[in-house]
């Protein structure tokens, strides 16, 4: 069978070109080097600007290739300061009660103040008290018997100018309308409610110092930084192990140097805190005011900066609080076999909470010496009326102020001697120098708790202050 050929393809052959619809290419050209280069379209970005945390600011002020925003940098500092000054506010009355338990003079059954070697008392208080003891004689006087012998006496001893000499802590004859008698110790809650009952106190007091605390806070979360990246810019130390001494160097110099600068902050918050509230006793009008009496009657810049008993305790207390913060917890994780970067959150973080305790058993004391002597004022400045019992006798220092608590104070206010209170806290004044222990130990777990929940912050490196 033979099969016919088939038919020509030629009609239906089209060309390739009128298929498909190409542009004509075009010729290459030689470059040219003297031209700009053209971006394609597509590989031009916007860049998208992230959302803003806090009152819309990024934490950027600038990336590099544009100028400063000042309008930026301003609102981003009063954002900073408006959460400092929150926070601080949050905190204060906790604050204001534990510094006032610390300078808080408790003296011992039969331990007389030592009023009469003080320096003369105020002259307005001088006047209340002999005002008052002469109206309670004019009233309780029998004109018919002025002659007889009074059936209870009311002769008190007196100094060579005739004022009366207070005898006893707990005599309320003597006790000045500003200051708040002592109670039961009972914490800082229990000093909170003794302030907010006061009649000379209340409840506004409870923030006083308010504004200091918060500049001084924001000052030197700022400041020490910045000191810092100084230092390592400056001598350039190798990183080494958190338990070499190289390591701790940088941040507490940085501390330590934040915190002389910024002492008279502390100064001034400490007096405006302790200082009795009400307008007709109070020391001192403001911040600005405490600056100007210190400067112009206890030594001037010299003496708030230098003074033996402002300049010594404070570098003792801001060596040893960072010390303590960056050592105990490297210390103790390397006695438990954990390092920060294993993988033992749980555990670093208790041996964190164990060392800021063991931390706090170290330092309060110091702080609390701090506190007191930065009441006691110098110079020619008057004593400053507080609103709690204070030291008639100046301390001389430091170690003369741990031996003083110690030896003439007691710890256990509500309960005597053979009374069942514990005679080592009624016989020393151990308890005084660990005043707000058990706040600042509550604050610790807290702290340790939160962080099983949200997870440690790797860039506070144990630095956050109760």
């Amino acid at each position: 069978m033979t099969s016919s050929p088939p038919p020509s393809l030629r009609g239906l052959y089209q060309d390739p070109s009128s298929a498909w619809s190409f542009s004509s290419p075009q010729p290459l050209a030689a470059p040219d080097i003297n031209s700009k280069p053209t971006v394609p379209q597509g590989y031009q970005w916007t860049p998208n600007r992230r959302n803003n945390s806090i009152f819309d600011l990024s934490p950027s002020l600038t990336d590099g290739s544009e100028p400063l925003n000042a309008t930026l940098v301003f609102r981003s500092l009063v954002a900073s300061a408006l959460l400092q000054y929150s926070s601080t506010a949050i905190a204060m009355p906790w604050e204001v009660g534990k510094l006032l338990l610390q300078v808080q003079w408790v003296p011992r059954e039969g331990v007389e103040p030592l009023s009469t070697q003080t320096s003369q008392p105020e002259e307005e208080d001088e006047e209340e008290v002999m005002s008052d003891s002469s109206n309670d004689d004019s009233y309780f006087a029998d004109p018919g018997l002025a002659s007889s012998p009074r059936r209870y006496p009311t002769s008190r001893q007196t100094d060579e100018q005739g004022y009366v000499v207070r005898r006893n802590i707990n005599d309320e004859g003597t006790r000045p309308a500003y200051s708040i008698p002592i109670g039961s110790a009972d914490g800082v809650w229990g000093m909170i409610k003794r302030v907010r009952q006061f009649p000379g106190e209340g409840w506004l007091s409870l923030w006083k110092g308010l504004l200091t605390s918060a500049a001084s806070e924001l000052l030197f979360t700022t400041l020490q930084p910045i000191l810092q990246g100084v230092l390592h810019s400056a001598f350039m130390l190798p990183n080494t192990s958190p338990m070499q001494p190289t390591s701790m160097l940088l941040p507490v110099a940085s501390h330590l140097f934040a915190g002389v600068l910024l002492s008279p902050l502390d100064l001034i918050r400490t007096r405006l805190i302790v200082q009795a509230f009400s307008t007709r006793h109070r020391t001192y009008s403001g911040p600005l005011d405490v600056l100007r009496k210190v400067l112009r009657d206890e030594g001037g810049f010299k003496g708030l900066y230098f003074h033996p008993h402002l300049l010594i305790p404070t570098v003792i207390d801001c060596t040893l609080k960072p010390l303590l913060a960056l050592a105990l917890p490297g210390f103790l994780g390397h006695y438990l076999g954990i390092h920060e970067d294993t993988s033992h959150p749980l555990v670093w973080g208790l041996a964190e909470m164990m060392g800021g305790c063991i931390g706090l058993l170290l330092t309060l004391p110091f702080e609390t010496v701090r506190r007191r002597l930065q009441v006691q004022t110098r110079g020619t400045a008057r004593r400053i009326k507080t609103c709690v019992e204070t030291r008639p006798m100046p301390y001389n220092g430091v170690v003369d102020c741990l031996y003083q608590v110690l030896t003439e104070e007691r710890s256990d206010i509500g309960k005597a001697k053979g009374q069942g209170g514990n005679s080592l806290l009624v016989e020393t004044g151990i308890g005084q120098l660990y005043r707000g222990l058990g706040m600042r130990l509550g604050a610790s777990f807290l702290v340790f708790v939160l962080q099983l929940f949200t997870g440690a912050d790797e860039s506070d490196n144990g630095w956050a202050e109760l």
